[in-house]
């Protein structure tokens, strides 16, 4: 039986317009009372039925917002994130057993966030800062463990070590990467004399040593002539997309995913798979060019 599910299957609420607008709609879908979900899920799985499928997707939109609006402090965007959740869902209701006795909420729950993880380990940082299961459930549970933003003491390591029942000194390495944030060069609005920004004790561009000026210019044509190259290798519908998320203006908004997925007719799915596929390309054109 074949009962794979897609967003373009199915007319559920875009968030390609306002997030706000989004949020509403999701929040009218009415939510499905236990025996009418069961029967819902057992005519998806005997018969697949996709209009059973759709039914039980778009009442629970509202459970992926709220997962995802917990991840904002990534810095990603919230619709992406959303998107990806959604993502979630529908392999959640694909996989659900109504004979069970757990409500979809209780089962969709792990694979809203396994999706949404996964999005945040690959584009929060072009260094990756989790790749073992270990790191991943340090990367996911450090922040809201801490009591404070002080770094943890010995005790303090050893308790989120036993806690997650990994390594202490894995434990002082992740705190070390995610405390290794980006720092704002210009100083804050807080009219703070004692407060001094970077760009109150950077050296101006004259005072570069040679070496440093070396290093500049082989990073500004990396920059230049590589990204140009490297954009080269692509074709023409994975150039589009690597432009409008990645190399937008100033002032412009990076495309989400669900936007490009509109233009092109396809999934967010597919769209990610390309977005990976042409900066693993360029990637290598760049290291070819160092």
């Amino acid at each position: 039986m074949s009962n794979a599910l897609t967003l373009a299957q199915f007319p559920v609420p875009s968030t390609a317009g306002s997030i706000e607008a989004y949020i509403q709609a999701a929040n009218r879908v009415p939510m499905l009372a236990d025996g009418e979900e069961f029967e819902l899920a057992r005519r998806f799985r005997d018969d697949n039925d996709i209009e059973a499928a759709r039914r039980l997707v778009l009442s629970h939109l509202r459970l992926v917002i709220a997962v995802a609006r917990g991840y904002l402090g990534y810095g990603l965007p919230h619709a992406d994130l959303i998107q990806e959740g959604n993502i979630g869902l529908m392999k959640a209701v694909k996989r659900f057993d109504p004979d069970r006795g757990v409500r979809l909420v209780s089962f969709a729950m792990h694979w809203i966030k396994a999706e949404i993880h996964e999005y945040i380990l690959k584009n929060w940082r072009l260094v990756k800062i989790a790749t073992t299961k270990a790191q991943r459930k340090l990367f996911f549970n450090l922040r809201s463990m801490k009591q404070s933003f002080a770094t943890l003491g010995p005790d303090e390591v050893a308790a989120v070590a036993k806690t997650l029942g990994v390594k202490p000194e894995e434990v002082v390495e992740m705190e070390t990467r995610m405390t290794g944030g980006d720092i704002a060069l210009e100083p804050t609005t807080d009219d703070d004399e004692d407060h001094y920004a970077p760009i109150a004790y950077l050296a101006a561009a004259s005072s570069v040593e040679p070496s440093a000026q070396l290093e500049r210019k082989q990073y500004d044509r990396l920059q230049d002539e590589g990204l140009r190259d490297a954009l080269a290798r692509l074709d023409d519908r994975s150039r589009v997309i690597i432009q409008r998320r990645w190399l937008v203006e100033d002032g412009e908004e990076a495309a989400t995913l669900h936007e490009l997925a509109a233009e092109y007719g396809v999934s967010a799915e597919r769209i990610r798979q390309i977005e990976v596929k042409a900066m693993q390309k360029m990637k290598g054109a760049l290291t070819a060019l160092a």
